[in-house]
């Protein structure tokens, strides 16, 4: 590494969000070396959120969806170029075709893909989707544009619900089938997902819960799918929505601490290697990384969080180009929304990481609430539905660890707040998704024996 951090050689890979916010704010650090960024896609970076809502309801192609620059990061893009490892000694990515990329400091932002539907013949057939890249949804919104009798999606967390919901918007009939009791409970919950049950069915989804796929079938199209419970659904369309799959493997003989949950590393962004060593040359941002926050009882967490991806990438960016006592920790409370069935939703902090629940503002009835999460006294999350304007106030509750339940406070109830129930947070195997926010504890994905050389 140059002895002068604002220069050198930087390669990024993943040319995501993280990795074009990254890219720019190192030019703000004042780097002057070169900046490299590889990407599997062949298109420059572009926002996802759109995707699966403007696109979907035809308000938007998925062309459009490019990230702005805030400026020219002065970057090379290789774009449409797969990394296929790391070799940390010799200080190299490594590139699909062969070819060797140097780097003196690396930033790991390789994100996410949709996980795939497990039978690879059924997943071929005709009319099955996932939604995750510029091409997934621009395919998908022209089936739906098409006018399908039916669609059926596979999943209830936050895609996989506001897929259904921009299929009721444009009329279209739809099944959601989930294997938990309830959409979006791995996220938010037993009494949200409720909410969210209500919300599906008064807008006309047929919501099969507590129920899995066990056959997409069809002579080389899709038209129907076999229940757990025996019944059928016929449909034109499937859309798989299982949640993501952390885009690791390429690192598998790299040496670092990347496995199914992600790459874990510090608060200051830096890789831990597969031993728990810090480094201090390879960094890591956006949805692939794990990192400890003190808020949450320095469990790992995994987001796939815009906001986290924005944020991460500003600390790494820093922590790349500033010696240590300068470097800095991402501890940015974690937040979240989804616009669906006519519902804002905005999360603030880490609802899975809770064990009671507290109705502090509006009620379920109502459709209008701000519902707060404790763990252990304290609390740790808020979550509001077509109340966002109360959630800076959560943010400070949670910043300050105050107590559980809370005080009443905020601008939308005077009186005290309901009695706490369990949050009723299911174990994320009875799902059918993932939660946007994953606690993955200190637990590494594999277990290993250290080798002790010999004298």
């Amino acid at each position: 590494m140059p002895g002068d951090l604002k220069d050198g050689r930087i390669v990024i890979v993943g040319a995501s969000l993280a990795g074009l916010r990254a890219a720019e704010g190192l030019r703000e650090e004042g780097f002057t070396g070169s900046v490299t960024v590889v990407g599997d896609e062949p298109h420059p970076p572009y926002d996802r959120p759109p995707l699966s809502k403007q696109v979907l309801l035809g308000q938007a192609t998925a062309e459009t969806t490019g990230l702005p620059m805030r400026h020219d990061p002065d970057a090379e893009w290789r774009l449409g170029v797969r990394a296929a490892g790391v070799d940390m000694l010799a200080k190299q990515v490594l590139l699909e075709d062969g070819e060797p990329l140097p780097y003196d400091r690396l930033l790991i932002a390789t994100g996410t893909r949709a996980r795939p539907w497990p039978n690879p013949e059924e997943a071929a057939l005709d009319g099955v989707f996932t939604l995750r890249t510029r091409e997934d949804a621009g395919a998908l919104a022209e089936r739906l544009a098409a006018g399908p009798e039916r669609v059926l999606v596979i999943g209830g967390g936050f895609t996989g619900s506001e897929i259904a919901s921009a299929c009721r918007e444009r009329g279209l009939a739809v099944t959601v089938a989930e294997r938990g009791p309830a959409p979006l409970v791995g996220a938010l919950g037993g009494t949200l997902a409720k909410l969210a049950a209500v919300m599906q069915r008064n807008h006309g989804v047929d919501l099969r819960t507590g129920v899995t796929v066990t056959a997409l079938l069809g002579n080389g199209t899709f038209t129907h799918a076999q229940l757990s419970d025996g019944s059928r659904v016929d449909a034109d369309v499937c859309v798989v929505a299982l949640g993501a799959v952390r885009n690791v493997e390429w690192l598998s003989e790299s040496g670092l601490a990347a496995g199914p949950r992600g790459i874990a590393c510090d608060a200051g962004c830096r890789a831990f290697t597969m031993y728990g060593i810090v480094t201090d040359d390879v960094f890591v941002a956006g949805d692939v990384s794990r990192f400890p926050h003190p808020l949450f009882g320095y469990q790992m967490l995994s987001l796939e969080h815009w906001g986290n991806a924005v944020e991460q990438a500003a600390v790494a960016a820093h922590n790349m180009v500033s010696p240590g006592p300068l470097q800095r920790p991402h501890l940015a409370i974690p937040t979240f929304w989804s616009t669906q069935f006519g519902l804002n939703i905005k999360s603030v902090g880490v609802p899975t990481y809770s064990d009671h629940v507290v109705i502090a503002q509006g009620s379920l009835e109502a459709r209008r609430l701000a519902m707060v999460y404790g763990y252990q006294g304290r609390v740790t999350a808020a979550v509001t539905v077509d109340m966002a304007k109360s959630l800076d106030y959560y943010r400070h509750l949670i910043e300050t660890a105050a107590p559980f339940p809370p005080p009443p406070g905020a601008a939308d109830r005077a009186t005290a707040a309901d009695v706490p129930i369990p949050s009723d947070v299911p174990d994320p195997s009875v799902l059918s998704h993932g939660p946007t926010v994953a606690l993955t504890g200190y637990l590494p994905d594999r277990r290993l024996a250290v080798v002790h050389p010999t004298r």
